[in-house]
């Protein structure tokens, strides 16, 4: 059984971003698309800054990444509120959740989750590059929330699960004629690798996949929850479109 010292929660994994991004209250609007991850809490209710500086609901879906709507970067952070209304003289008492981002991202996918219980801000965010040069279509993503080492075998793609790190899963080609492969994900115990998730899943180039490696409350080993979607929506137009969904 995998000990409760290595469930504990990340930090919020935009870290790597934040080492390229710079303060600048210049930066133009950012287009976004935004997963809510809380198997325990199915739903919230969070605000942004839209292309005029007006505050607006966040789009926030939980089965997959939300149409597209425009952001603007604070101080070039992403910034999201608790409420549709703030004082303008002390708008970081009402932050939920913040990222910083680089200066030239255009597109993101934000994965929007609870930060562990007495912290400040509220929740957290794990912001993805939404171009497809930096996420292809036919690849995946691994964001793992956990502090155990684990590793992800998809095909003829083995990787490591290093925590703290997105890991890029290049496309799977060694499929079957139902372009099914299997693809089984394993935490390191001891000197042992305990395998948690194993399952047939459809690789298509058309689709990119997200696996979040997470745990809920008195798991004993951790768990997958997949975000299916295809390639990236730009605006305009003002609906963007998707096709996502669980694994």
């Amino acid at each position: 059984m995998i000990t409760r010292k290595f469930l504990w929660i990340l930090p919020v994994l935009c870290l790597p971003l934040a080492a390229h991004a710079q303060q600048n209250d210049q930066m133009p609007p950012v287009q976004i698309r935004a997963v809510w991850h809380d198997p325990t809490q199915p739903a919230a209710e969070l605000f942004l800054k839209n292309k005029t500086g007006a505050l607006v609901k966040l789009d926030l879906r939980v089965e997959g990444p939300s149409d597209a709507q425009f952001a603007l970067p604070v101080n070039g952070s992403l910034v999201l509120y608790d409420r549709a209304e703030i004082d303008p003289n002390k708008p970081e008492a009402f932050v939920a959740a913040s990222c910083k981002i680089p200066p030239d991202l255009k597109r993101a996918i934000v994965i929007v989750l609870p930060a562990p219980a007495g912290s400040k801000p509220a929740c957290q965010m794990m912001v993805i590059d939404d171009s497809s040069k930096a996420f292809p279509k036919g690849e995946s993503r691994v964001l793992p929330l956990v502090t155990v080492e684990a590793a992800i075998e998809a095909g003829e793609q083995k990787l490591p699960i290093n925590p703290g790190k997105i890991t890029k899963v290049p496309p799977v080609r060694k499929v079957n004629e139902f372009n099914m492969a299997q693809t089984n994900f394993y935490y390191k115990q001891g000197e042992s690798w305990v395998p948690f998730t194993e399952r047939q899943l459809q690789y298509i180039d058309d689709y990119r996949r997200i696996f979040i490696v997470h745990v809920t409350p008195g798991a004993t080993q951790p768990m997958v929850t997949t975000i299916v979607d295809v390639a990236p929506a730009i605006l305009p137009p003002s609906q963007g479109s998707r096709k996502a969904g669980h694994d």
